[in-house]
């Protein structure tokens, strides 16, 4: 089976990429010419860990193929996937622009049967406008399937999610449409993936619904982490107890300076629109949008509160993408806990293994620094965003002679406060 990849960013390359690991002949397109030859030559836009190595294994084994040759692509291609970025606009609906014009592409580009797949987070009812649309747009016309394939891939895990998910979602009214992507996800069989069949507004809204339920785990956690700093008791014991109920589950119960990245925030707005368009009221996710945004900010008092007056203190930081094993800094907790600091007269200095070219965009007033001890040294306090692996165990005792005043404001709760105290840091968590 050949298939094509329309859009090479996040979820279009990781998704070429494995499965021409399945073996699947596949090619991936892009408007963007740099890219494109960059990714010839093996060099990936994006952080991602393990899929350098299967870019370079697949495209020299003539199995993965880049252009942005779209007519030829889709020519070829039985299955053709749409995997372009829908970002949110101002008022939290997703912006279908690009969306639309990679379908038009498409459709005059067809020239035989083929199944149209959305990979893309879109709108419920995005399908069903697919059909109609790319019926209209045919200069030949010619059948064609449609199905909702969404994605469910943790950035700085893509590989393993993809290639051994918990489910696979197929969203379609047609049969051989849903025949010919079982049978794309052949490969999964063998490790007895469930694959779950639903119509195209089920998987549509799956993805959202999912998103939205974990993006409501992680903001109960924090709201019960606030109030066992209220209480004095510790929020690990209360998620501890909570998570050995199975039908809560231990996932997602870890309190933090909140949510961020590309899909929670932009999911959950998104879910709340569609419910408008729909005359329904989200009151649980619009609760979820407006705490996350509280937490952020939560975290600066607790900062002071360790620091004093943020007037001429250095704050140094660790971590500034919005969760370890990538570089991404869409909507990232740092970005508002640094611009806060930095508004009421802090300097900061950070420090992050991968993220700190892209947190230059949107972080271009604060020092960077090359290692983890290069943050500390001089600083009046530390404070910790995010939980990379390489922060769990910093010598302490040099930490502490590196500081100015041995105080850390640990926003992961990577280390436990009665060991740090006993250290002799004025240590301050999240809900411990």
């Amino acid at each position: 089976m050949h298939i094509t990849v329309i859009g090479t960013g996040y979820v279009g390359l990781v998704t070429g990429a494995c499965f021409a690991e399945f073996g699947v002949e596949v090619t991936c397109v892009d408007v963007d010419k740099t890219k494109i030859e960059n990714l010839k030559k093996g060099i990936i836009p994006i952080y991602e860990p393990g899929l350098e190595n299967i870019v370079e294994k697949n495209f020299k084994a003539g199995r993965l193929h880049f252009t942005t040759d779209i007519k030829s692509a889709v020519e070829q291609a039985l299955v053709v996937f749409l995997a372009v970025g829908t970002p949110p606009k101002a008022d939290g609906s997703p912006d279908m622009s690009f969306y639309q014009k990679a379908a038009k592409d498409v459709a005059e580009a067809m020239n035989g049967y083929k199944v149209l797949v959305t990979k893309s987070t879109v709108p419920v009812g995005t399908g069903k406008w697919l059909k109609e649309f790319v019926h209209e747009q045919q200069k030949t016309k010619t059948n064609f399937g449609v199905a909702s394939n969404p994605e469910f891939l943790r950035e700085g895990a893509a590989i393993d999610d993809f290639m051994r998910p918990d489910r696979v979602v197929i969203g379609s009214n047609e049969e051989d449409a849903i025949a010919i992507m079982k049978d794309l996800y052949r490969p999964l069989y063998l490790i007895e993936t469930p694959i779950v069949i639903t119509s195209l507004e089920a998987a549509e809204l799956t993805k959202y619904a999912a998103n939205a339920f974990l993006a409501t785990k992680i903001t109960f956690i924090n709201e019960i982490a606030n109030l066992c700093d209220a209480i004095g008791c510790d929020v690990h014991d209360v998620a501890r107890g909570m998570g050995m109920d199975n039908r809560i589950g231990r996932k997602f119960l870890h309190p933090g300076p909140g949510y961020g990245g590309s899909c929670f925030p932009k999911d959950t707005r998104a879910l709340t629109t569609v419910a408008d368009q729909f005359g329904v009221e989200t009151l649980i996710v619009d609760a979820v949008v407006e705490a996350n945004e509280r937490q952020r900010q939560a975290m600066v008092p607790k900062i002071e509160k360790l620091v004093g007056d943020f007037k001429g203190k250095q704050i140094g930081v660790l971590g500034l993408s919005f969760k370890p094993q990538t570089d991404d800094m869409r909507e990232s907790p740092a970005i508002d806990i640094i611009k806060a600091m930095i508004e009421r007269g802090a300097k900061v200095k950070a420090y992050d293994p991968v993220a700190m070219e892209e947190a230059k965009h949107c972080l271009p007033d604060i020092e960077y620094a090359c290692d983890e001890y290069e943050v500390i040294e001089g600083a009046d306090a530390l404070v910790i965003i995010t939980e990379w692996n390489e922060f769990r165990a910093l010598d302490m005792e040099k930490v502490k002679s590196l500081l100015k005043a041995p105080k850390i404001a640990d926003l992961r709760n990577i280390y436990e406060p009665e060991v740090m105290r006993a250290l002799g840091f004025e240590y301050v968590g999240v809900g411990r």
